[in-house]
């Protein structure tokens, strides 16, 4: 089963291609010949490997000497396709194309393990598995649907991922807590042929500059915006606006960073409202000083924004990490 392939796969891996900390550095490095996607994170000086039959988790802090740090294995992983970490680092997820892109792997009956994501922690440089995810709508059996590429969307202080999924479309989901990942959004064409077995569906789909971009194999591309709902609000979407990119290579993964701007305070409320840790009044104080600041200009704005930070300091919330973030984007704001 996974978790003892899980718990065998050091010795496994070892077997097989030697064990790089046996002080012995004379020979080749060993490792695996071949991976499918390398996904790059420079900023933290971490790569993913999706190497066909495992994930491995390498050191790139010396470029021109990477190092693996860690391996992993699943029985439910068919083909290890690619990888994405979470923008702080803490987090990567693996995908699984079992099939190879051309096998109906989202029907009621497949197992929601087969052709999904599987989600890890990094805890000092090894990955402790958490949980799957899988588009949740059940698919055709005319559908080629599976796991594929995509990338994060920038909103602050969330993991949120746009993917592709062949016939099944476009997810985007939420993965902030790794054990429980949650679809906010998704859009679906439908099957290519209604009634007889087709190839097509989103082969790829990125994040770029506010727009989501996915590549539709038989039907040409698709250009989407996102909209406010329950799951993401309008400052949210806001504020992840702000960030903007020169150019993205989805494997040579960039860190996004918020400039600031009252949309990222604002994302901030709307997380803490969500999640219960201000009070309706603590909310309400938070959104009126905030726009009677954005009001104001140089030091009366200055003023007002630096109060707001020392009233949110002496708050006791359940959701304090959320709090300390909103206060550090409001001392931003303040200069």
């Amino acid at each position: 089963d996974s978790t003892a392939l899980r718990e065998r796969l050091p010795e496994m891996v070892a077997a097989r291609f030697g064990n790089q900390d046996d002080g012995d550095d004379d020979g080749p490095r060993p490792g695996p010949t071949q991976c499918h996607d390398i996904t790059l994170y420079p900023e933290i000086g971490l790569a993913g490997g999706a190497c066909e039959g495992y994930g491995l988790l390498l050191d790139i802090s010396d470029p021109a000497n990477p190092r693996r740090i860690d391996a992993v294995a699943d029985s439910n992983f068919a083909y290890w396709h690619s990888a994405t970490f979470n923008n702080d680092g803490t987090k990567i997820l693996f995908t699984d194309e079992w099939g190879g892109g051309g096998q109906p792997k989202c029907r009621e009956s497949d197992p929601m393990e087969w052709g999904a994501n599987a989600l890890f922690t990094l805890n000092d440089g090894e990955m402790e598995f958490q949980s799957y995810y899988k588009l949740p709508a059940p698919q055709s059996p005319f559908e080629n649907c599976v796991a594929h590429n995509g990338s994060l969307i920038p909103i602050p202080g969330r993991d949120i991922m746009v993917q592709s999924w062949y016939q099944g479309g476009i997810s985007i989901f939420d993965w902030t807590d790794p054990a429980n990942p949650v679809e906010i959004a998704f859009h679906d064409r439908g099957p290519v042929q209604p009634d007889e077995p087709s190839f097509g569906g989103s082969w790829s789909v990125y994040w770029y500059n506010g727009l989501i971009v996915s590549s539709e194999i038989a039907r040409g591309l698709d250009v989407f915006e996102l909209t406010p709902s329950a799951y993401l609000s309008e400052n949210e979407i806001a504020a992840s606006k702000t960030v903007e990119l020169d150019y993205l290579n989805a494997q040579g993964q960039p860190k996004y960073v918020w400039p600031p701007s009252f949309a990222l305070a604002r994302a901030y409320v709307d997380q803490l409202q969500r999640s219960g840790g201000l009070s309706a009044a603590e909310l309400a104080d938070t959104r009126e000083t905030l726009a009677d600041a954005e009001e104001e200009t140089g030091s009366t704005r200055q003023v007002v924004l630096r109060g707001l930070a020392e009233d949110l300091g002496g708050v006791t919330s359940s959701d304090a990490a959320k709090v300390r973030m909103l206060i550090e984007a409001v001392l931003m704001l303040a200069g």
